[in-house]
């Protein structure tokens, strides 16, 4: 069975010491989880200028990268089933990134392109597939794996007939490179997530499951709906259908990354919408944790205030809040997980 593991951005900036890190992963792992997926630039101390960045972008960092992480993961018996990196940094030093994956126990080094180029200029991706391609090929013979996350910036056309992540499919080398694939980023873009994984087969080797639906925003004489990360289950996606083609290419890992702007799991209770969508079948790897908004209003019951966004267990409670990444627009796609 996959792994069942959180992406490492969700637990933004409730991080930030020691005993607070402990506390958190415990309540992942009570909540059912056996896995995390690290990200580089979380692991490690980063600048004042990178902090302001990525708070300015919606995901706060925290302290985390000041901590221990190989004690943390091995304390809590988390299995790490991913590093996130960057392909400027493959390329600068494959053996170093290989050497830091082999640490954590991990096979895998996943990297994202992002804004880092431009996914509607067809020499470009051309030019990425190779990159991909090389650097795959170097990782490979240090032991570790690569793999591509989407967001959905590669759903761009490049001609009339292709977009960016066609040409990422067919001319980088199944022996090199596969994928981690995000069905939240693809259907956001107005994709069928589920076409696209199918069309993956066995190279998607990680999967992040994420819901979408809608959101009241504005004021209350003119509200409207945004679509937006939801809960599991809550959501518009069709979540039975991908777990089931998931499970039939035997990926590795089933990752938790949402960017909704916050959730509580209680450990006791769930939504019955949940329930259908992750207990119809039994092997069905999320099973024993339940995904419930979390409520805004600092009267609301069971509620814990958070000056951050974050996550941190309270009694029966484990309160994820995420990080709200706003849309991608005119080509632009966010600098999330």
């Amino acid at each position: 069975m996959p792994i069942k593991a959180v992406q490492q951005f969700m637990l933004g900036t409730v991080l930030n010491n020691e005993q607070q890190a402990k506390e958190t992963l415990a309540a992942m792992k009570a909540a059912g989880y056996d896995g995390i997926e690290l990200c580089g630039f979380m692991i490690h101390p980063i600048g004042f200028v990178v902090k302001l960045l990525t708070k300015a972008a919606g995901m706060p960092v925290g302290k985390g990268g000041n901590l221990d992480w190989h004690k943390l993961v091995q304390e809590t018996d988390l299995k790490v089933v991913s590093l996130h990196t960057d392909l400027g940094s493959l390329e600068r030093d494959a053996h170093a990134v290989a050497e830091e994956a082999k640490s954590f126990g991990t096979e895998y080094v996943v990297i994202t392109g992002m804004y880092r180029f431009d996914y509607g200029d067809e020499a470009t991706m051309h030019e990425l597939a190779k990159r991909l391609n090389k650097a795959g090929e170097t990782l490979q013979k240090e032991g570790i794996h690569l793999l591509y996350h989407n967001h959905n910036c590669e759903l761009r056309h490049v001609n009339a007939e292709k977009r960016a992540y066609d040409i990422l499919l067919e001319e980088t080398d199944p022996a090199f490179v596969n994928f981690e694939f995000d069905s939240y980023w693809f259907t956001e873009g107005g994709a069928n997530a589920l076409a696209w994984m199918q069309r993956l087969g066995p190279r998607m080797k990680l999967w992040h499951i994420n819901d979408r639906g809608t959101r009241i925003t504005g004021s209350a004489i003119t509200p409207i709906l945004k679509t937006d990360s939801m809960e599991l289950g809550t959501g518009n996606m069709d979540l039975d259908s991908l777990m089931t083609q998931a499970l039939s290419v035997n990926v590795d890992a089933i990752i938790l990354e949402s960017t909704a702007t916050g959730w509580t799991i209680p450990l006791s209770r769930a939504s019955s919408s949940v329930q259908n969508t992750l207990h119809k079948n039994s092997d069905l790897p999320f099973s024993h944790h339940f995904l419930l908004h979390y409520p805004h209003k600092s009267n609301a019951p069971h509620r814990l205030l958070l000056p951050v966004r974050g996550a941190v267990f309270c009694g029966e409670y484990f309160c994820v809040t995420g990080y709200g990444f706003p849309a991608a627009r005119s080509g632009f796609c966010h600098p999330g997980g």
